[in-house]
Formats: C-alpha cells, structure tokens, sequence
C-alpha cells in the first residue's frame, strides 16, 4: 500500500506551486519568442520582387522582346582586331555561303578561280570599296580594313588560293587629346543637303531622302530579298516586323541586326546619317500603307 501510494504522488502539490510552474512556462515562452523575433531581424532582408523598381531590373523590363540576340557595342572600347575566320562568320557568310546575290560561294575553287587570278590586292579592294550587289566592307562599315583583308583571306583559302592574312599593325594612330571631340550625330550628309536646297515641306523631303537613301544602300537586299531582308511592299513579310514599333525599327537599321530570320548590316553598309536612315524606313513602311 505504501509503494502504491507514492508511485501516484506529483510534482505539484500545492496551488502556489503550481501557479509558479504556469507561470515558468509562459515565461520560457515569451523569451523563445522574442529571441526568435531579435535573430529574424538582425539583418534586413530582401524578399523576391523587391529591387523590382532598381534600374537595372526597370531596363530589363522594358527591352525590347525584338532585342533578343542583338549586340551592342560599346564605341569607346579599344579597338580589337578580330580574325578572318571571325569577320567571315559574322559579316560574309550571309552572302558567301549561299551564293546570293551573285556572290561566289566559300569553297568553290571554280567559282573563285578567277578572282584570285587577279591578287590579293585586288580583292581586298574591291571588298572594302565595294563591287556590283557586294556593299562596302560587306555591310558594316565598322570593320577595319585589315579585318576586311583578313576576312578576304580567309575566304580565298578555302577556295582554292594560298594569301597570308595580314598581321596587326605595330601601331596604330591614336587622335591628339587636343583634338575636339565629335559631336552628336546631328550632320546632315550631303546627299540631304543638296535635296534639301531643292525640297519643300518637311513631308516631302523625308519621302525624297527615303527614297535617295533606299534607291543607294537598301535595294540591294531589300529589292531582291537577300539574307532574309523583308521586300519592299511585301506586307507579309514586313507585318511583325512593323509591330515592334517605329523605334525598334530605327535601332535594327542604324546599328545592324542579327536574328533567326536574316541579318541586316548597321545603316545596310553606308554612311548616311541616322536621320537619313529613318527615312529610308518610314519610306519602306509607308510603300505598305
């Protein structure tokens, strides 16, 4: 009976111990808590979505879709000479590898026999003046010419010739740091001075520099549809393109564009100003309307 007596005594035997054991527990409760809350907001914390109104995340939201793949290039970096191969991939296989427009296709020794009968120089030349449908430097206007020769190079070896790419040049000639610097591009070339002096009404003359500038640099892939380049009146062709917006639009022909659908060399290989060239596209465009 004495076992059995002590095995059901508890711990609490009196109500003021008890109330000091209720009261122990909510305390160990309380302090659980507030050393919780001390730890959670020792740092501050960034939750997802909360740089959403950074800089950085704003410019990334409001790219262009159509902007996928482009690649700007930053004009103040050094001048970095690439290598033939490099050019050729980038600038001459749209034309090259296919043949269009008449150009003689990488590999075909008897498609090129001829051209390189007529030497190194001759080609070099012709690839940086530009001959026939074959614009200036190919279309971009930003190679250097030991990049067009190397370009050349490499192109008339796989055909069948025996050049040597040339090498970087030892220096290259750097602008007095008392030169002025250049403006922004605000010059008005003169093939829009001359129409200027002859057209008015602005209207007018943005539809006759259009058409100037269409007539010299953009019908040579856009006439025949070349490299993917959308034709002229094809609505078709131009309908997703005009979606994107005029602005979009401007940027793709003034810098050059590379996509699935085509490449399009910066300002379609000439030297016009970025004004000539948006009216060579609202030119294009209003063909459409």
């Amino acid at each position: 009976m004495s076992d059995a007596h002590h095995e059901q005594d508890s711990l609490i035997r009196t109500p003021k111990q008890l109330v000091v054991t209720v009261t122990g527990f909510f305390l160990i409760i309380v302090i659980g808590i507030i050393l919780l809350v001390t730890f959670v907001t020792t740092e501050r914390l960034i939750g997802a979505g909360s740089n959403g109104q950074d800089v950085e995340a704003i410019s990334a939201r409001v790219r262009p879709v159509a902007e996928a793949g482009f690649t700007l290039v930053d004009a103040n970096a050094p001048k970095v000479l690439q290598a033939g191969g490099g050019i050729y991939t980038a600038v001459c296989a749209a034309c090259h590898d296919s043949g269009a427009a008449g150009a003689p296709k990488t590999g075909d020794a008897a498609g090129w026999k001829a051209r390189i009968a007529q030497g190194y120089d001759v080609l070099t030349k012709h690839a940086i003046a530009g001959l026939g449908a074959m614009p200036p430097k190919g279309g971009n206007p930003d190679l250097d010419d030991i990049e067009v020769a190397r370009a050349v190079a490499f192109m008339s070896n796989k055909s069948g010739a025996n050049f040597k790419e040339q090498d970087t040049p030892a220096a290259t000639a750097v602008v007095p740091e008392s030169a002025p610097a250049a403006g922004p591009d605000i010059a008005v070339s003169p093939v829009a001075a001359s129409l200027i002096a002859s057209t008015s009404g602005p209207a007018g003359l943005d539809q006759v520099i259009g058409k100037k500038i269409y007539d010299a640099a953009c019908i040579a892939c856009h006439g025949a549809g070349i490299a993917g380049a959308p034709k002229l009146g094809d609505k078709a062709a131009w309908d997703a393109r005009i979606k994107q917006g005029s602005e979009v639009l401007y940027a793709h022909a003034i810098k050059g564009f590379q996509g699935h659908t085509g490449v399009m060399p910066p300002k379609g290989g000439s030297t016009a100003s970025d004004a000539e060239i948006k009216a060579a596209v609202d030119y294009m465009v209003a063909i459409l309307k």
